[in-house]
This record gives structure tokens, C-alpha cells and sequence, in this order.
């Protein structure tokens, strides 16, 4: 799977982008036919400690999937937000083959 990271005002360090590519590659397990994923990393200039937003776009013949989350550090934001992935992949594979 193709993974482009998007790091808005600001560049991304090795370290998470090779994180990102980690998590990214392990749904691939749920779902083969991903295609590719754009994960955008953006900094909001706030007081709150949740100030960094990881938004994951994953593409999948048919669907798009959109995740938003918004925490203290990207490395937790991608976590959730990947764990959200897989529950969306896992639930869309079991419709169509509800279907079949």
C-alpha cells in the first residue's frame, strides 16, 4: 500500500513517518485491496494539550474511508485513528460478504 504523509506547517521527523507506515501496513491484514492511504498531520494553535490532529484518508476500490482525531501526540492520534480504520475495514468486508 502506497502511504503519502502530509505534515501541514511543519516536517515530519523519519521516526513517524516510518511509524505511520508501520501501523498503515497492518491493515492491509483485514483488507488486501487497500489501496492507499494520505495521513495529514496538522498542529492547532491552541492552549489545550489535544492540540495535534491526525487525519487518515484510505482508499479502497468502491469506498473512501475518512478518520479524524485530534490528541497530545501524533504517535496516539495515528494509534486511534488506525484502530478506527480497522474496525470500518473490518465491517465493510463482512457487509460484502454478507452479500456474495
Amino acid at each position: 500500500m502506497k502511504v503519502n504523509v502530509h505534515a501541514v506547517n511543519f516536517t515530519a521527523d523519519r521516526k513517524l513517518v516510518d511509524f505511520v507506515q508501520e501501523r498503515m501496513n497492518k491493515l492491509e491484514k483485514y483488507d488486501d485491496k487497500i489501496v492507499a492511504s494520505d495521513v495529514f498531520f496538522k498542529v492547532e494553535n491552541t492552549s489545550e494539550k489535544e492540540n495535534k490532529t491526525v487525519e487518515i484518508k484510505i482508499h479502497v476500490p468502491g469506498d473512501d474511508f475518512i478518520v479524524k482525531k485530534q490528541c497530545k501526540t501524533f504517535e496516539e492520534g495515528i494509534e486511534l485513528a488506525s484502530e478506527s480504520l480497522e474496525r470500518l475495514v473490518v465491517k465493510r468486508k463482512e457487509k460484502i460478504r454478507a452479500h456474495i
